[in-house]
């Protein structure tokens, strides 16, 4: 399966059958355009327009932006309720967690998440070989709180999203906050937007943090 970072939180996912999944599709005024991409199915993980904006997407795809359990074009997903914050969802609502099943890779997509890590979500969300989370802080957990996710999930891959880009508008923190907590040895520069994932790439040692570059428009 494949993983192309569009930008902010949205991922393209596609499996081998064909079947394309975007995350979180975003507005403008993010600070940059979402690149054009077309898909069979959208999960959004709430309903702030920096992770809703459907219209971007093309093709007319079936949007998953509740929990539940979903199986669509071959792929499993798994929609779970989290809270955008630290307060039960008192100050920015309920955040939807996406895990989902392609080519044998189990893949975690964190939305927007804000509450604390506690082990009744890992426990859920287990296991993990792929785990996309925030990392910028202000609107959702910080480098050192999602550093916590990473060590009690123990996914084989972590790839950040939702941090200060040169284009970016919003005020949260850049990446290097997050890489500043692992081994230099951990941290892997993608040269390009998009990575391949087979299920035989996974050995279950240590985690390694994935740095993908934006798609450009």
């Amino acid at each position: 399966m494949k993983i192309t970072w569009l930008g902010h939180s949205s991922f393209l996912l596609e499996e081998s059958t064909g079947t394309k999944i975007v995350t979180d599709p975003y507005h403008s005024y993010v600070g940059y355009d979402m690149p054009k991409v077309d898909a069979d199915i959208v999960t959004v993980s709430h309903a702030h327009n920096d992770h809703s904006y459907v219209s971007a997407v093309g093709g007319d795809p079936t949007v998953i932006n509740r929990a539940g359990a979903y199986e669509i074009g071959g792929v499993h997903i798994l929609a779970q309720r989290s809270y955008h914050d630290d307060q039960k969802g008192a100050l920015r609502g309920q955040n939807i967690i996406f895990k989902y099943r392609m080519d044998g890779v189990d893949v975690c997509h964190m939305g927007d998440i804000g509450e604390e890590c506690n082990a009744i979500l890992v426990e859920s969300l287990m296991p993990v070989n792929v785990l996309l989370i925030p990392v910028g802080g202000n609107y959702t957990i910080d480098a050192v709180q999602a550093k916590e996710y990473v060590d009690k999930i123990m996914p084989d891959v972590v790839i950040p999203m939702h941090y200060k880009t040169k284009d970016c508008e919003f005020d949260i923190d850049k990446v290097n906050e997050f890489l500043d907590l692992f081994d230099d040895e951990n941290i892997v520069y993608a040269e390009g937007p998009t990575v391949e994932f087979d299920r035989a790439d996974f050995d279950g040692e240590d985690t390694k943090v994935l740095v993908l570059e934006r798609l450009a428009k």
